[in-house]
């Protein structure tokens, strides 16, 4: 049964399989929580040319339209990002904030170029997509992720409904949450570029 990262809950996890599906320009997959990492590092290791980190993360309460009291109209995530990092400088991010992403459940983090324009994004609910004009140069890491590919994949969200909705959580690890990174990583120039609605 795929291992949804821990800040994850879904109601039905036995219906979801590691399996990924093509499209024009993308890969959509369902990736083991202990896969992601090793994702993320071959992903990086395919690109020698300057990369961006991204993070997405929900907006402070005070950032939201409150309608009334436990009622918020709509809800609204930060996007952060790091340019122009090297690909050591990646795999750096990872080691120090890897399981801090991994483990969370609120947050969808990822890598890409600014050359080529590929990106790889971690979802909630372990939805990995890679956005590429070329995806059949990425068979061999899915291959090696022993990903079997589907024409139609199903998602947790798919088995969502109104009765058995999925959940998610801030976890914290080593003392650290999703939203401690952007003071983490403050003197890496990480820097707010837009709020968007989730």
């Amino acid at each position: 049964m795929l291992k949804f990262r821990k800040g994850c809950i879904v109601p039905f996890p036995e219906r979801i399989h590691e399996e990924y599906e093509i499209n024009a320009n993308s890969i959509i997959a369902n990736i083991d929580a202990d896969k992601i990492g090793d994702l993320l590092l071959d992903f990086i290791k395919m690109h020698n040319e300057p990369l961006f980190f991204i993070l997405e993360i929900p907006s402070k309460l005070q950032d939201e339209n409150i309608v009334k009291p436990c009622w918020v109209d709509g809800l609204h995530k930060d996007v952060y990002y790091i340019d122009g990092c090297t690909q050591e400088q990646a795999f750096v991010i990872i080691e120090q904030i890897g399981e801090i992403l991994i483990n969370d459940g609120l947050s969808a983090f990822g890598f890409g170029c600014h050359i080529s324009h590929d990106e790889i994004m971690i979802g909630k609910y372990n939805v990995v997509t890679i956005y590429s004009k070329a995806t059949e140069t990425y068979n061999k890491i899915l291959e090696k992720n022993e990903l079997k590919p589907v024409k139609k994949l199903v998602t947790a969200w798919d088995t969502f409904t109104h009765d058995t909705p999925g959940e998610t959580e801030r976890i914290e690890t080593n003392g650290k949450t999703v939203f401690d990174i952007p003071e983490m990583f403050s003197d890496w120039g990480i820097y707010l570029a837009e709020q968007r609605e989730d």
